[in-house]
């Protein structure tokens, strides 16, 4: 399922047009990363949790040449999905 096609999912389940489903999905993904910018953690009942892991600096290699390269420390985004989700499917 791409994009366009949960969008659409989303206004014939909620009852939306496709602009108010659309502006409903930038809405929460703009909170998501709004929030994850500030340093919070969202934690959506039931769903899972969507927080900012911070990856450390480290020496890697360049698979085409061999050499070691360092990779800096970076900020990465994690999404970890909560057991009432997983059970769901098992």
């Amino acid at each position: 399922m791409n994009k366009t096609q949960f969008i659409k999912s989303i206004a014939e389940t909620s009852g939306l047009t496709i602009k108010e489903a659309t502006a409903a999905y930038d809405a929460f993904v703009e909170t998501v990363v709004k929030s994850l910018k500030n340093g919070e953690k969202v934690s959506l009942l039931g769903f899972g949790n969507f927080e900012l892991k911070k990856r450390a600096a480290r020496m890697g290699i360049n698979p085409q040449t061999k050499e070691q390269v360092k990779i800096s420390a970076s900020n990465a985004p994690a999404f970890k999905v909560s057991k009432t989700f997983k059970s769901l499917f098992n």
